[in-house]
């Protein structure tokens, strides 16, 4: 790709004082091909698809299959071109330049005619799933992405402004580390003075500063007094996201003021690693301001293939979502894209902390010099950038290659295995690593995820297993067992990728499909899955324990299909969650103490199957409601052992809380428990899993009555003074496809409005599994979907993200249930 920016005039006679300008190059410019047969004009930032389906030369490029169709655009070579009048006179100025955020990715640079430079890393300030990957398509885009604009300035020039707060643990106090990077134009020394205020805190400080000529840095170190109460930020569902408002202001000689403001945040982060009774290995969990936190969430991948289409809105929509589910954490996996300032200002906000990977994933890469210079230049851009976001707790080197390497994903020959290794330190612990400590020492650093942490750092920076039990974290897909069988799962300390696949809404398809696609064995269908034997994976894994839909009519068979799909993947991500999150206080033949979990995947990239739970523009699968429960910040968990039952109350709370376990059992054909226990008060410690019922299934079925495994469902809630303090969850006791007395519910409902919020009164005749309410495209969510319901009513919210209307809402309202395809 070729950048040809051409200046036609420089205007004359307006002369200025200001020590900067800066003019903007967003906006329309003038794109060809290669061979100079298409022209057309495109907006920057934005990339060359995006032009061509703006001037209608191209349809939705996820539409049906034309990700083949449209391979020419990325085989092809692009120019872009932009002919301006800058509106000063560049002769009064001592230094010009020109900035690009960001290139798309391999570039040449000329500048009425000069070469003026090149790109070869999008990751830099001047992605590699746009080569597609399982759950994405290959769209590798061109064109300037990001901002780009001229900047011209006198005396001196502040190019970049960064700040970590650190916790003096034996002052007990907090320091604020400033650093500021400065371009000195000047043939002179620029003294002047720096003024740093945070009103809130009654903070100010002044410093006297002389810049010498050149490229020059200022650190500042900014003491907290003892005396003031500094509030911390907490992530989401812990307390509060406080900040406080900070100004800088450089004074300097010349008349030259640059004032710089920002949100500061306070916060610890330590990973802790050290042993733990009755188990070999170490611990592998973090504490926030001192706090044992268990993190609950997903992995985060690129909202979209063109990331001109990422809006402010969408990245908030996504953003709200997570927190709406119960969750803390996001990991901005090593595949995608350095995510824009805006995500983390918003995980900031909300409370979501990040898992941070540097951008390297499932591959083994090179070490030469030219190569490690454009690393190094990545990195320490986006530590500068990024390293003042509270919400980032941790920086890990790359995604898998320290499991690829060492379990021998592409088939390496042991005598080269050393060179390999050689690289693979040379790369992530001598250069990545190396840049973190010196850049950043607000938080740990790991090499890959998976890791043994402080294990794979003993074992020369690679495990003989980085996917242990006893260290680090792990990364587990099983797609043959059992998922409802939750002794397959890893009791790992940590399980930062897991999960299963299910297709998107029909709503959703339906718009990048035509009719001739509406079947799971269509061309389309199998074309959209990027996993290999993915479809079939998810047809056994749901006849392991539903029966699968075989209506006379093909469309119904596929709107069935699909909705089986998000009703498997929803239980099976529910069980191994739910095994996580009760494993996190014991320690069972040897293994345990788990302290995170973190489902793959949060989002899709575009319309097809995947293993996210946010379908492609933010609509929730199945899976998103059942996260809401299963990431609660109080659950019972019910689980069978040996043909016990057991009932584990999980807390995430910082306090410990009086209450009592409902145990419920209902039979199939009946809306009225045949049976009911209340437990005794009990404290339920904050931050603990501990048992709170078991009893064995024979006794239980025994004492309800004329239960059987098979006619028979378990429901239970915590709760206190008749108020309900977790979700209702359940248990089967057998597979849903034997149960008995199960018959076809017939739901019903009314829809009210309340101001921006509509209630949804529904009424079943029969109880009904995983109850499915949709809207079609009507953008929004409901309060809970998916849900077993076993009493005749139950009101649900629905939350739309667009205005709608009562009428919209009836004519596009659909209610399914498992009773609807048996």
């Amino acid at each position: 790709m070729r950048l040809h920016l051409i200046l036609l005039l420089a205007l004359c006679g307006t002369g200025t004082t200001a020590a900067a300008l800066s003019y903007s190059l967003r906006g329309n410019w003038s794109i060809c091909n290669g061979n100079g047969s298409l022209e057309l004009p495109g907006a920057v930032p934005g990339c060359v698809h995006s032009a061509l389906f703006q001037q209608g030369l191209i349809q939705d490029s996820y539409y049906r299959f034309n990700d083949l169709n449209y391979r020419w655009i990325s085989l092809d070579n692009w120019t872009y071109s932009k002919e301006f009048k800058l509106p000063f006179e560049i002769s009064k100025w001592q230094k010009v330049n020109l900035i690009l955020e960001g290139v798309d990715t391999i570039s040449k640079i000329l500048f009425n005619e000069v070469t003026i430079g090149e790109t070869d890393n999008m990751f830099n300030r001047y992605e590699q799933c746009s080569f597609s990957w399982d759950w994405g398509p290959s769209f590798p885009t061109q064109g300037i992405w990001k901002d780009v604009r001229i900047e011209a300035y006198n005396i001196c020039h502040l190019n970049y402004f960064t700040f970590s707060p650190i916790y003096d643990k034996s002052a007990q106090e907090w320091n604020l580390e400033i650093e500021a990077a400065f371009d000195v134009v000047s043939s002179k020394p620029v003294g002047g003075q720096v003024i740093v205020a945070i009103p809130k805190l009654q903070t100010q400080q002044m410093y006297n500063i002389e810049l010498q000529p050149g490229k020059r840095i200022v650190e500042l170190f900014l003491n907290i007094s003892k005396n003031i109460t500094v509030e911390t930020w907490w992530p989401h569902g812990h307390g509060n996201q406080t900040g406080y408002n900070m100004t800088v202001l450089f004074e300097l000689d010349g008349g030259l003021n640059i004032e710089k403001s920002a949100k500061v945040y306070f916060r610890t982060v330590e990973l802790i690693e050290e042993p733990i009774k009755g188990s070999p290995g170490l611990s592998f969990y973090f504490k926030i301001n001192g706090f044992p936190i268990f993190l609950k969430g997903s992995n985060w991948i690129p909202a979209d293939s063109f990331q001109d289409r990422v809006t402010s809105e969408l990245l908030r929509l996504l953003l709200q979502s997570v927190v709406d589910a119960n969750m803390n954490t996001l990991r901005v996996w090593g595949g995608g894209i350095y995510e824009q300032d805006e995500f983390y200002e918003l995980c900031d906000e909300l409370g979501i902390m990040v898992w941070q990977d540097f951008m390297f994933a499932c591959a083994l890469y090179p070490t030469d010099q030219g190569f490690l210079d454009s690393v190094r230049a990545e990195v320490a851009y986006q530590i500068k950038r990024l390293k003042s976001h509270p919400s980032i707790i941790i920086w890990s080197g790359n995604n898998e290659n320290e499991e690829a390497l060492m379990m021998n994903w592409y088939h390496i020959s042991y005598t080269d295995r050393p060179v390999y290794i050689k690289d693979y330190v040379t790369l992530y612990v001598k250069n990545i690593r190396e840049l973190v400590l010196a850049g950043d020492k607000s938080r740990p650093f790991i090499t890959s995820s998976p890791t043994n942490g402080a294990e794979t750092v003993a074992e020369g920076w690679v495990s003989q297993n980085p996917n242990s039990n006893y260290f680090g974290d792990v990364h587990f897909y099983d797609y043959i067992s059992d998922c409802w069988n939750w002794k397959v799962f890893p009791k790992a300390r940590f399980a930062s990728e897991y999960g299963y696949q299910s297709w998107p809404s029909f709503s959703t398809l339906e718009k990048v499909s035509s009719t001739e696609d509406w079947s799971f064995s269509s061309k389309f269908s199998l074309h959209r899955q990027h996993h290999e034997g993915g479809n079939k994976q998810m047809l056994y894994q749901a006849g392991l324990h539903f029966k699968l839909p075989k209506s006379t009519d093909p469309l119904r068979t596929f709107k069935d299909t699909i909705y089986l799909t998000q009703v498997m993947q929803a239980q099976c991500v529910k069980t191994e969650t739910e095994f996580y999150r009760r494993s996190r206080s014991e320690i069972v033949d040897q293994q345990g103490h788990t302290m995170g979990a973190l489902y793959w995947q949060l989002n899709d990239i575009w319309q097809a199957p995947s293993w996210a739970s946010l379908e492609y523009g933010g609509k929730w699968k199945m899976l998103h409601y059942f996260a809401q429960n299963f990431f609660a910040p109080l659950l019972p968990v019910g689980f069978e052992n040996e043909n016990t039952f057991y009932i584990y109350g999980v807390s995430d709370l910082h306090s410990d809380y009086s209450m009592t376990l409902t145990v419920r059992v209902h039979t199939w054909n009946s809306l009225e428990p045949v049976c009911s226990c209340v437990t005794e008060h009990f404290v339920m410690k904050g931050g603990e899993a501990v048992r709170l019922y078991e009893e064995p299934v024979s006794e239980l079925l025994r004492r309800c009555g004329n239960c059987t495994r098979e006619s028979c469902v378990v429901s239970f809630y915590l709760s206190a003074d008749h108020e309900l303090l977790s979700p209702t969850n359940y248990h089967f006791l057998s597979s849903l496809k034997e149960a008995v007395g199960l018959c076809k519910a017939q739901i019903t409902a009314i829809i009210s409005q309340q101001g921006d919020i509509f209630v949804f009164d529904l009424e079943t005749s029969a109880v009904a599994p995983f109850v499915w309410l949709d809207v079609g495209s009507i953008p929004g969510r409901f309060s809970d979907n998916g849900f077993l319901m076993t009493e005749k009513t139950r009101t649900v919210l629905f939350y739309p993200w667009e205005p709608t209307s009562k009428s919209e809402l009836e004519q596009s309202f659909h209610v399914t249930s498992l009773t609807d395809i048996y």
